[in-house]
Order: structure tokens, then C-alpha cells, then sequence
């Protein structure tokens, strides 16, 4: 049995998006107002000042944008979060990226390997495919099942992959 990839929010990203782009985010946008959403809207638009009768339309937003902010997250963060206390914390990088065509500001994880000392504000950078977390799988079978949760993280735009 094959280990299971599963998005850890559904909808919320593409790892083949329609355009041929690869990985990317997805918004919406009303077709009354163009505002763009993400995390997306399915309900309503959330413009006050859109003039009402558009429809939400699922669009894939830019694969890169800029460093807006970053920090890292030195400690283990307290209940409700899970996390298992006999495994060694390991620091992570957040970043903040302002997209390029939407000019809204997206938090994710930085990718594997990149720390606050490797980013800059206004830096260019790409969202790429990631993994949050792996589940063990079976005692038998600890490599082979269970499901690996993916995210999207950013990058340097040129950073290795």
C-alpha cells in the first residue's frame, strides 16, 4: 500500500493547476467586482464595496511574489497544538509574501533548508509544494503507508529545490 498524500487544507492549493503552472494557490474571484480571496470564499464576496450579483470563480493566484515579512519559530507552541515532547523541536522560518498579480499578503512556511538569515524584505520567491507532517504508517510497514499531509512554502526564486 502506497503512502497517501493528502492536502492538509483541501482546495486551498493545486500541485498541477489548470494552466500548466505546477503548483499554485487557489483564490477566488468575484465576477461582480474582481476582488480576490484566498484563503478562498465559496459563500459570498466579502468586498464592501462590490455591487452584488457575481458569481466566486476559482482562480489559480501567482506562483511568486516578494518577501513582505519574515520570523522563525524557535519553541514548541503550547496545547491545543499537537506535538509529541520526546521529539527534538526544530526551529521553522514563516514568511509573509505579498503576490505578485494580486498584491495580497499570503503567510506560509519557508521551504526545507531556508532560514531568516537566507531571506530578505522584498526578496523575490515562489510557492512551491511541501510537506507538513508524515503520519508513521503501520509498525510493520513504517516507510510504505500512512499519509503524508502537504502544504505549499516558499522559496527564493533560483533556490535549489
Amino acid at each position: 500500500m502506497a503512502r497517501t498524500r493528502t492536502p492538509v487544507v483541501s482546495g486551498w492549493f493545486t500541485e498541477d493547476a489548470p494552466d500548466g503552472g505546477g503548483f499554485r494557490l487557489l483564490g477566488t474571484r468575484c465576477t461582480a467586482c474582481t476582488a480576490v480571496f484566498f484563503p478562498r470564499e465559496d459563500a459570498y464576496c466579502r468586498n464592501p464595496h462590490c455591487p452584488g450579483g457575481g458569481e466566486l470563480a476559482e482562480v489559480p493566484l501567482s506562483p511568486r511574489g516578494r518577501v513582505w515579512s519574515y520570523t522563525d519559530g524557535r519553541y514548541r507552541p503550547p496545547a491545543p497544538y499537537v506535538s509529541d515532547p520526546a521529539t527534538p523541536w526544530e526551529p521553522y522560518t514563516l514568511v509573509a509574501v505579498e503576490l505578485e498579480a494580486e498584491g495580497m499578503v499570503v503567510l506560509g512556511q519557508a521551504a526545507p533548508g531556508v532560514g531568516v538569515a537566507d531571506l530578505a524584505v522584498g526578496m523575490e520567491v515562489e510557492v512551491v509544494g511541501g510537506v507538513l507532517n508524515e503520519d508513521a504508517g503501520t509498525p510493520a510497514i513504517p516507510a510504505t503507508t500512512g499519509t503524508v499531509w502537504t502544504t505549499w512554502q516558499f522559496r527564493p526564486v533560483g533556490g535549489a529545490e
